[in-house]
């Protein structure tokens, strides 16, 4: 455990020009707290503890406004940049190296129901993450059949309801979601750069 939240202040340092000290970032970064909660509820709630996971993310939650389900999967070098507003939900699977920024949710699309009508507990409700993506603020991402491939960027204020493939970028033009492939736009750029 303590190796792997070695991972997450690495990556803070890494991925904050602001960061000075990893003394810092233990004692001031409210993401550190909410992770290092989360990943220890996370063992307990993986061993069938009841109650007391959540309770304890709920406390993180209320300390820090980053709230991530104790059912949550999260890789190594894992980075919430502010983390106000973040929503990670139980079902949720992300790799490593992921960078998130405040108001950021991962979300459910939808409830499946029973006969009656009641919501069906358990199922996969949340998107998957793969490694290396960085979702920028205010960003919804939904649905548990969602998969959002490696090297993922995620700009723009929107709902994301689809999967996108590894090494994208997704931008919306004109009102529609338009999804490009990162390194044919690397190269596009360099041919401008050279003409």
């Amino acid at each position: 455990m303590r190796e792997l939240l070695r991972t997450d202040i690495e990556a803070a340092y890494e991925g904050d020009p602001a960061a000075l000290y990893s003394e810092e970032i233990i004692l001031s970064y409210p993401f550190i707290e909410a992770i290092a909660i989360q990943r220890l509820a996370h063992i307990l709630y993986v061993a069938g503890a009841p109650i007391i996971p959540r309770m304890m993310t709920e406390w993180a939650h209320s300390r820090t406004g980053v709230d991530i389900h104790p059912g949550a999967r999260i890789g190594s070098h894992f980075f919430i940049d502010h983390g106000t507003g973040v929503v990670i939900g139980e079902t949720c699977k992300i790799g490593k190296r992921v960078k998130l920024y405040h108001g950021v949710t991962l979300g459910a699309r939808s409830f499946a129901k029973d006969d009656a009508g009641h919501i069906v507990k358990g199922g996969k409700r949340h998107p998957n993450v793969e490694d290396n993506v960085t979702i920028y603020p205010n960003s919804t991402i939904l649905g548990g059949e969602t998969v959002i491939g490696a090297k993922f960027h995620h700009r723009r204020k929107r709902v994301l309801m689809h999967s996108v493939p590894a090494d994208s970028l997704v931008v919306y033009e004109e009102k529609q979601l338009v999804i490009r492939d990162k390194s044919a736009r690397k190269n596009e750029a360099a041919l401008d750069w050279i003409i």
